[in-house]
């Protein structure tokens, strides 16, 4: 039984493929065309799939679409004619291309698939995203929490999964949404929308909670049981072409910081303000709903999800024993949860799970390319490389990472979701209090206050960082151990914002966050091997037991996929080495331009 979901038309398109109920293939749209957040119909995921599984478009049994389109029309009619005529420029906008395109997504469905003749599913956008929390989960049974911006019409959901049955017990509507709330603020500090949240978490530790009060008490109304509803006085998402109004202006002091210029501590603060108000919404919820559930374990999905300094409070004092949170959290994993959706309720298959091992393959679910393959693309435009045997690959790497290289590491299967887990990575010196600079600037070309992230063993973790459980999908947050601070001196501890970025707080400073946090990711020896055995072998040289691990791309490129993709990004960066499969190139061999292969290439900032 072979199952396709799709997911796409507002960011991060993506489509998927089951097997029987087991995961073949998944990825994202962006990976393909080379544009970050795509929400264009996923036509190249969607056949990377259908090749994945050795298959044709009529050999498909079911296609599953993640949300409800004519639903979702409905809201935004609804919503533009309660503000209307204020909304008028923008429903102009937006109702071209929903007539054209995106109500008959059953039509374009089957002309891009043609050939199918089979049923297309669609269940609502949250319900997606809970499958998709939950079905992959190792818990036979657990409490699910949705949060994101927004679907049909609701913005936050919660309820239980229990063997294959699913039930979304209560919602939050639409415009009350705490993704909508954190989107504004990337707005208003000067960030893009449905693309540079993540920034707001990374600025946060540099700045103070002084507009916690306000926004609690002006922007939104917020219950002991985490449901609020926002002063839509306040911003302009539901009809205007801008999330905020001029009376956020008013309220915080002036107007949107303008891209690209300078950041002030007003950003800073009110980064850090939105991140505690987001946490205590999410630690309030997650306490009622094990309340009123009695589960002693959360599955988490939805746009919100991915704001793992949220998760890791959510694990350290939350009421739960476990979490499990999916890796492709957003949009992404809607075409996951809609496929499983039609496996587990529409079929009425049966899950089977141990309770602790997942079935999401370590989200190792994108294209591999062979060793040939790599080797063709360099042979044919005359790169040179050098070859490695597997046994020389893990001491080689560690070795280069020792002596203070940044290595591009391209190996095995594609990361599905947001987040670099050891196959499309660039690795560096977590040791080196210059490296978070050198590679924000030179490597990944983005702002300098923007942390990196440590691979460790999972073995080995506890002895770096606060944590007594794995984190293979980089969603958890966790304070470095207090043993391995250095204290700060009376003159840093009176520094301010991007001041406090140069002063190394850690015997691992460059993934040491300035609030002596990191992003962490465990490395296992069965869900990666060799990405483990490099690791082990920086271990056993430098008595460090994890890496940096970045995501192999520059600021505005979605993470490379391609060969071709890894070595451009490569070109246009001052990477020192890149490993592709077992061939190693070195950067100071390459040509210093090429006539059939341009990396000057430029993309569009995030």
């Amino acid at each position: 039984m072979w199952i396709l979901g799709i997911s796409c038309f507002y960011h991060d398109s993506a489509a998927v493929l089951l097997r029987d109920g087991e995961i073949v293939a998944a990825a994202q749209e962006e990976r393909f065309t080379r544009r970050k957040h795509d929400p264009a119909f996923p036509a190249n995921a969607m056949r990377y799939c259908l090749a994945e599984g050795g298959l044709r478009a009529e050999q498909l049994d079911l296609v599953a679409f993640y949300e409800k389109p004519f639903i979702k029309f409905e809201r935004i009619l609804e919503t533009y004619l309660t503000f209307a005529p204020r909304g008028f420029p923008s429903f102009i906008m937006a109702l071209p291309l929903w007539l054209k395109q995106k109500i008959w997504m059953k039509e374009l469905i089957l002309k891009e698939l043609a050939g199918y003749t089979g049923k297309i599913l669609f269940p609502e956008h949250h319900e997606s995203h809970a499958a998709s929390a939950f079905y992959p989960s190792p818990f036979p049974e657990a409490a699910i929490l949705t949060l994101d911006g927004a679907g049909e019409w609701v913005t936050t959901a919660f309820g239980v999964g229990k063997g294959h049955d699913l039930d979304l017990h209560k919602e939050l509507r639409f415009p009350h949404s705490l993704g909508l709330l954190y989107s504004a603020f990337t707005y208003f500090t000067g960030f893009k929308v449905n693309s540079a949240e993540y920034k707001i978490m990374g600025l946060a530790p540099y700045g103070d909670p002084k507009y916690v009060d306000a926004i609690l008490t002006e922007l939104m109304h917020l219950k002991e049981d985490g449901s609020f509803r926002m002063n839509m006085d306040y911003f302009d998402y539901c009809a205007g072409l801008k999330m905020t109004s001029t009376k956020l202006d008013r309220l915080f002091g002036g107007p949107p910081r303008r891209p690209e210029s300078p950041l002030t501590q007003r950003e800073m603060d009110l980064a850090r303000s939105v991140q505690v108000v987001t946490e205590e919404v999410v630690l309030r919820i997650a306490r009622h709903i094990h309340d009123v559930t009695g589960q002693r374990r959360l599955c988490l999905a939805g746009g919100v999800a991915l704001n793992c300094v949220a998760n890791g409070r959510l694990l350290r004092e939350g009421p739960y024993e476990a979490l499990w949170i999916q890796p492709a959290a957003g949009d992404a994993g809607g075409a996951l949860g809609a496929a499983l959706l039609c496996w587990h309720r529409y079929l009425n298959k049966p899950r089977q799970v141990d309770g602790e091992h997942d079935l999401q393959k370590a989200s190792y679910l994108g294209p591999a390319y062979s060793d040939e393959r790599i080797a063709r693309f360099l042979d044919d435009y005359e790169l040179p490389y050098h070859r490695l045997t597997r046994e020389e690959i893990p001491d080689r790497v560690a070795q280069l990472i020792e002596e203070q290289n940044v290595v591009g590491w391209f190996q095995g299967r594609m990361e599905y979701g947001p987040r670099a887990l050891g196959s499309r990575s660039i690795l560096g010196d977590p040791r080196s209090p210059k490296m978070q600079s050198v590679m924000n600037l030179k490597i990944k070309q983005r702002e300098s206050f923007r942390p990196f992230a440590p691979s460790a063993l999972v073995d080995y973790a506890p002895d770096f960082f606060e944590i007594d459980r794995p984190s293979p999908y980089m969603l958890l947050v966790a304070p470095v151990s207090e043993d391995r601070h250095i204290a700060m001196t009376a003159d840093q501890e009176g520094l301010f914002g991007i001041d406090k970025l140069n002063v190394p707080r850690s015997d691992i400073p460059a993934i040491t966050h300035v609030d002596y946090s990191a992003r962490l990711q465990t490395v296992s020896k069965t869900d990666n091997p060799l990405y483990y055995d490099v690791i082990d072998a920086f271990r056993r040289r430098t008595g460090i037991a994890l890496v940096i691990n970045t995501s192999f791309n520059v600021r505005g490129e979605p993470i490379v996929c391609t060969p071709e993709d890894a070595f451009l990004c490569f070109m246009r960066t001052e990477m020192d080495y890149l490993l592709m499969g077992s061939l190693l190139l070195y950067k100071q061999e390459q040509p210093k331009s090429h006539d059939r292969l341009e990396w000057n290439q430029e993309f569009e900032l995030d």
